[in-house]
């Protein structure tokens, strides 16, 4: 038998959810037209720019036809890169690690039943056993997101905003309303490049236009103004842009990220603030590609699949300290040690260099050694 009130009360629990609901989903609406007010910003801010020195600087303020014409192709062509390296790193979506750093059904209800402990650490052993993974958390445990219930591949985290683990991580960035990372990070560059280009271009061939308006040289029109302000926006986008341009174009020649810019990558054998440098041609092939034709254009043509990266640990494996008798190495101080996984066939190819490794039958010993070792301590990363 039914207790008396007992309908009421479950009327209203349903009731509260409903409601719940709906304000979850305002609010979720709400966030989502605020993250895109500064996207709207910049392009309202392009919109005008373009008005401003087409029609009123070029058209109703310039005199000479061959300026005219010179300014019109000169500033379309670096205000159609600017657009088109803007809109692909807005929307081209993030990529996130592929299905074998996921852990299988299994995996997971052990991983909920369990206490945390041995048979956590046997779980992320046995699925972290054959991934090409070599860097560690802090204490030296396996990389691991318990809110995506994944192995993390190298150089990749999770980004609050986007609620996602995000492959070679650099930044959220606001202005795009993007994950900027591996799938977009090429497109970031450009953008920042052309965007840079554009302002400049715009500063200086504005320049005397600006000086005339000082000394009275311009018609008293609407055009003084948008001449006046235009400079002034140019000069000072060109001043912010040019430090974080540059800022990347280090990142860049260094092969780090800006996460890890601000905290070196841990391996196995410890913090190496270097570990994925390559040298400078490999590091820029790495983001831009193996064909020069396709550098400057918004076109993805960076090498790997975001999962893997080649590395240039010169430190010995702590994994690999032990090595079979009869088995040693000419010369400890110059020998570069393969890590422990072999790397993905897409990455492999920038690590043929003779003069910078070496592969011999004592560092495939090492390897196998380094895959078995039952030492290995894995722990959650949230």
């Amino acid at each position: 038998m039914a207790t008396p009130g007992a309908a009421p009360a479950s009327s209203s629990r349903r009731s509260e959810i409903r409601s719940s609901t709906r304000r979850s989903g305002v609010r979720r609406r709400c966030q989502w037209l605020l993250y895109w007010v500064p996207v709207l910003f910049i392009c309202s801010i392009l919109c005008w720019s373009y008005y401003a020195y087409i029609v009123q600087l070029c058209l109703l303020t310039m005199a000479n036809v061959g300026e005219q014409v010179m300014c019109l192709i000169a500033y379309h062509l670096f205000f159609s890169m600017f657009v088109w390296s803007y809109w692909k790193t807005i929307f081209t979506l993030p990529m996130h690690p592929s299905k074998e750093f996921h852990l299988t059904y299994a995996d997971k209800e052990l991983l909920e039943r369990e206490p945390r402990g041995e048979t956590h650490q046997e779980v992320l052993k046995r699925a972290a056993k054959d991934l090409p993974i070599y860097t560690r958390t802090m204490s030296g445990a396996i990389r691991y997101c318990d809110r995506c219930q994944l192995i993390k591949p190298d150089r990749c985290h999770h980004c609050s905003a986007c609620d996602k683990c995000i492959l070679k991580m650099d930044h959220h960035c606001p202005w795009v309303n993007n994950c900027v990372g591996f799938s977009n990070y090429k497109f970031f560059l450009l953008f920042l490049a052309y965007s840079l280009l554009y302002c400049l271009f715009i500063a200086a061939t504005d320049l005397q236009y600006f000086i005339k308006f000082w000394t009275n040289g311009l018609s008293d029109t609407q055009a003084k103004f948008h001449i006046m302000f235009l400079f002034f926006a140019a000069a000072m986008f060109s001043i912010s842009l040019s430090s974080l341009f540059g800022y990347h174009c280090w990142l860049v020649s260094k092969n780090k990220s800006t996460l890890e810019a601000f905290r070196a990558p841990i391996f196995r054998h410890g913090t190496d603030k270097n570990g994925f440098s390559l040298g400078f041609s490999k590091n820029l092939r790495q983001v831009f590609g193996d064909e020069k034709k396709y550098w400057l254009l918004p076109v993805f043509s960076s090498l790997g699949d975001g999962c893997s990266f080649p590395t240039c640990l010169v430190t010995q494996d702590l994994e690999q300290a032990s090595t079979p008798s009869g088995l040693t190495s000419s010369n400890k101080n110059e020998n570069h040690h393969f890590p422990a996984k072999p790397l993905r066939d897409s990455q492999s190819h920038l690590l043929t260099d003779p003069h910078s490794w070496t592969e011999t039958n004592a560092s495939i010993e090492k390897n196998k050694l380094g895959m078995s070792n039952p030492a290995l301590t894995m722990e959650n990363e949230t």
